[in-house]
């Protein structure tokens, strides 16, 4: 995909699941990409996965939700490569539980990566994007942006609000020629669950690898197509 070659390309939550599959599939396409998340040993070896497909790499170790970690990442990356082309909000957690159970504690943690992390991210690279008159801004949401469940409160209240945010600022940014995706996934085979990735109840389920597909391809639009929204379901799951 010749679109793709010598992007810039910053992906949170990098280090294993979705995030980990779509960097490798990125880095066939011999680009520039920044690996985000909070494991230096499980980021290094990304990396040097990424480098031996013949794509640059660097490595940020850091909380997501701390916005001085986040300005002087996207600074770091800026000052190595230039510009920021495509942002992949990744990163994401769950906690599950009825809402007199929840903590504060708990929903701030949740809230932190989920939402103000994309936030964060965005508001940080969204500048370098207006002054280049392009860019793109993927975030990895869920379908339960779109529905609620018993026990997924928290979850869902944090998924709907990332949704509301990418949705606004697609508003303000498609006069400055700067796409925003969201991407609604249904059940992947990855750690986020309580069963281990690749558990036999998981057989079905989408693959990091399907979701990495879809994300890649997203971004590989010519410059005067985008996709504004991508739902994607294993075929058993219901929708």
């Amino acid at each position: 995909m010749n679109s793709l070659l010598h992007k810039n390309i910053l992906i949170t939550g990098a280090s294993k699941g979705i995030g980990k599959a779509t960097a490798l599939l990125f880095a066939s396409y011999k680009v520039n990409i920044g690996l985000i998340a909070r494991s230096e040993a499980e980021l290094l070896a990304v990396q040097s996965e990424i480098i031996a497909k013949g794509s640059n790499c660097s490595i940020y170790v850091g909380n997501i939700g701390d916005e001085a970690f986040v300005n002087s990442t996207v600074q770091s990356f800026i000052q190595a490569f230039g510009s920021v082309d495509i942002m992949i909000n990744n990163a994401g957690f769950g906690i599950f539980k009825p809402a007199e159970e929840i903590t504060v504690q708990d929903w701030d943690d949740v809230f932190a990566t989920n939402t103000k992390g994309t936030f964060l991210f965005c508001k940080a690279v969204i500048p370098i994007m207006k002054e280049n008159k392009k860019g793109h801004i993927i975030n990895l949401a869920s379908d339960v942006a779109k529905r609620t469940f018993a026990n997924g409160s928290l979850y869902c209240a944090s998924k709907y609000a990332q949704d509301a945010f990418s949705m606004a600022i697609r508003k303000e940014l498609r006069p400055h020629a700067i796409k925003v995706t969201v991407v609604y996934s249904g059940l992947v085979d990855s750690y986020f669950h309580a069963e281990p990735e690749g558990d036999t109840s998981h057989k079905n389920w989408l693959k990091n690898e399907d979701m990495a597909n879809a994300i890649v391809y997203i971004a590989s639009q010519p410059k005067h197509v985008v996709i504004d929204e991508l739902m994607i379901h294993p075929l058993e799951q219901e929708y």
